[in-house]
C-alpha cells in the first residue's frame, strides 16, 4: 500500500467510523523562517501535509522567534511550552554529545545511506533513546532530509590550513569541531542572525546550507569565494519533535498519519534539493561575483584527519556516542559493498 493509500484510508476509516473527537491543535515551532526555500518550506510543506489527511489533528506552524528562538526549541517542546517543533537534532550538541550524529555526520553517509540506516536499522530507535536517557519529555521523528550543502562562504580565497587559522566563522554540529581544530573561531548563529554578523565583522566566513537557500540570505553580497564540496554535511536530517504526552494521548490512526506526513516531507524535501540549487549556483557566477571554488585534495585530507581525530575524541568520553558513532560505522561497512559495486563511478568533467 502506497502512504497516499494508507493515509486515503485512515481518514476515511475516521469519517466512517465517526471516531473523530474534537480537533487536537498542535503549534509547531520552526528552526527556520517561512521565507527561506528548502529549510524553511519544509515545515510549512509538513503542515500542510498532516492537517490535508487527519481529521483528528492540525498542525499550526510558527517561525522562529514568535513562539520560542530557534535554539530553544527542544527544551520548550519538552516542558510542554510548545506542542512541537520542526528543527535539526545538530542544535542540541551543546546539551547532548550525540545529538549531531542524528544530523549531519562529516564525512558521513549521504541521504540515501543516512536514511536506510535510520529507517531500516538502528538509527531511529537510538535517536528516541538519545532523547529519552537525557530526560527529555519528546517523540521524534525523521521529517526531513536534503543533499549536501556547500561548505562556506569566505571573504578570501583559501588555499592552506594556515589561510583557516584565527578566522572566526559560523559553523554547525560537528564540523565546528574540526574547524576549531584547525585554528577557526566558531559560533552557532541561527540563519537570520549570521548576515548581520558578516556586514559588521563580527564573523568572518559562515557555512549555512545549500545555494538556493544561502541565496535568500544574501551571502553572496559580502562573501564572494563559496567552496564546495560540503565535508561537513553530506546529507542533514531534520526531525519533528511532539512533545511526548501529547503524542501518547493520540490514537495510533493519528500517530501512523502524522508518521506517514513526515515521510512525504522526507521525499519532497530532498527532491526540492536536489532539483533547485544548480540555478542559483548560475545565477551566482554570472550575476554575483562570485567564485566557485573546490577545496584541493590536501584540504579534504586536512578536514577529514582532523574529524576523525575529533570522532574519536568525543567517542572517548561519552559513551552513548560511541555507541552510535560504532553502529552506525558498522552499517557503513556493510553498505559499502552495495555501495561500491551498484552505483556507476562518478567522473569530474
Amino acid at each position: 500500500m502506497t502512504i497516499r493509500t494508507f493515509a486515503s484510508a485512515a481518514a476515511a476509516s475516521i469519517a466512517l467510523t465517526g471516531a473523530a473527537s474534537a480537533q487536537e491543535t498542535f503549534e509547531m515551532t520552526s528552526a527556520f523562517g517561512k521565507n527561506l526555500p528548502i529549510l524553511g518550506t519544509a515545515a510549512v510543506n509538513f503542515a500542510e501535509k498532516i492537517n490535508s489527511i487527519s481529521t483528528e489533528v492540525e498542525f499550526e506552524q510558527f517561525d522562529p522567534g514568535e513562539l520560542v528562538p530557534a535554539l530553544e526549541a527542544l527544551d520548550a517542546v519538552s516542558n510542554g511550552s510548545v506542542d512541537a517543533a520542526y528543527t535539526t537534532s545538530g542544535y542540541w550538541q551543546g546539551k547532548i554529545p550525540a545529538a549531531s550524529l542524528f544530523a549531519a555526520v562529516p564525512f558521513g553517509p549521504e541521504a540515501g545511506e543516512f536514511l536506510a540506516w535510520m529507517m531500516y536499522d538502528d538509527g531511529a530507535e537510538m535517536f528516541q533513546r538519545m532523547y529519552d536517557d537525557n530526560g527529555y519529555n519528546v517523540h521524534v521523528i525523521p521529517c526531513g532530509l536534503i543533499a549536501p550543502e556547500t561548505s562556506g562562504w569566505f571573504k578570501n580565497e583559501i588555499n592552506s590550513v594556515e589561510d583557516l587559522e584565527g578566522l572566526n566563522m559560523r559553523f554547525f554540529g560537528l564540523g565546528a569541531e574540526v574547524m576549531q581544530r584547525l585554528g577557526v573561531s566558531t559560533s552557532l548563529l541561527a540563519g537570520g542572525d549570521i548576515f548581520p554578523a558578516l556586514e559588521r565583522g563580527a564573523i568572518d566566513a559562515t557555512e549555512f546550507s545549500m545555494p538556493r537557500i544561502d541565496a535568500r540570505l544574501g551571502f553572496h553580497n559580502i562573501a564572494k569565494y563559496n567552496y564546495f564540496p560540503g565535508w561537513h554535511q553530506p546529507a542533514t536530517l531534520f526531525e519533528l519533535l511532539i512533545n511526548k504526552d501529547r503524542w501518547e494521548d493520540l490514537d495510533d490512526i493519528s500517530q501512523n498519519q502524522i508518521e506517514i506526513a513526515c515521510m512525504a516531507n522526507i521525499t519532497d524535501n530532498y527532491a526540492e534539493g536536489e532539483a533547485t540549487n544548480f540555478e542559483a549556483m548560475k545565477d551566482n557566477v554570472d550575476n554575483n561575483g562570485v567564485t566557485i571554488k573546490q577545496w584541493s585534495p590536501e584540504m579534504l585530507e586536512a578536514f577529514e584527519n582532523a574529524w576523525n581525530d575529533v570522532a574519536g575524541e568525543l567517542a572517548a568520553e561519552d559513551a552513548y556516542f560511541k555507541e552510535v558513532w560504532d553502529d552506525l560505522q558498522e552499517f557503513r561497512a556493510g553498505y559499502k559493498v552495495w555501495n561500491d559495486n551498484i552505483y556507476l563511478p562518478r567522473p569530474r568533467n
